[in-house]
């Protein structure tokens, strides 16, 4: 269908692609120290994943991401989608999960890389989402169905994930 036909509106919001991806060894997840230097979680952890990028496809972009964040590749698969409400532009966070790494880990100037166990993540500074999702996908098998979500914040300033 050509742009013209695609019934893109102001009263609807546009979405950014994201990839928020989790590797995993049992029961330890890779996950990236945010670097002092970055304007947002800075000084804390997150999963590794980023912008797709145009002329990409999703697990494309996740690819490109393990190899610039961590210097890893593994088997990826999409295990979820999360629509993030962030006003007129919203963000389609695609959740990726990968086993099998490959390569060693090493850091970059996003940050430092390190495996952390599941449980270890309670007492961690994270990003806010990052026990919310990791909560729903450390179970999940490739071939599983994908999860769909919605995320965003309350009336009182909580976050809120939705899963459908």
């Amino acid at each position: 269908m050509p742009i013209s036909d695609q019934g893109i509106t102001k009263d609807r919001y546009m979405l950014i692609p994201r990839t928020a991806i989790f590797l995993r060894r049992g029961d330890e997840y890779l996950l990236i120290k945010g670097a002092p230097s970055k304007r947002l979680w800075a000084g804390k952890y997150n999963c590794l994943g980023g912008h797709v990028e145009r002329g990409e496809d999703v697990l494309s972009a996740a690819e490109r991401e393990l190899l610039e964040e961590a210097g890893v590749t593994a088997d990826l698969w999409i295990c979820g989608t999360v629509l993030v409400d962030a006003g007129e532009v919203g963000v389609c966070l695609f959740v990726v999960c990968g086993e099998n790494v490959r390569g060693e880990v090493n850091a970059s100037k996003e940050g430092a890389v390190e495996w952390v166990g599941k449980e270890a993540v309670a007492h961690l500074p994270v990003v806010e989402d990052l026990p919310i999702l990791l909560e729903r996908i450390h179970s999940m098998k490739m071939g599983d169905v994908p999860f769909s979500a919605r995320s965003f914040y309350d009336d009182e300033g909580r976050l809120r994930v939705i899963f459908g």
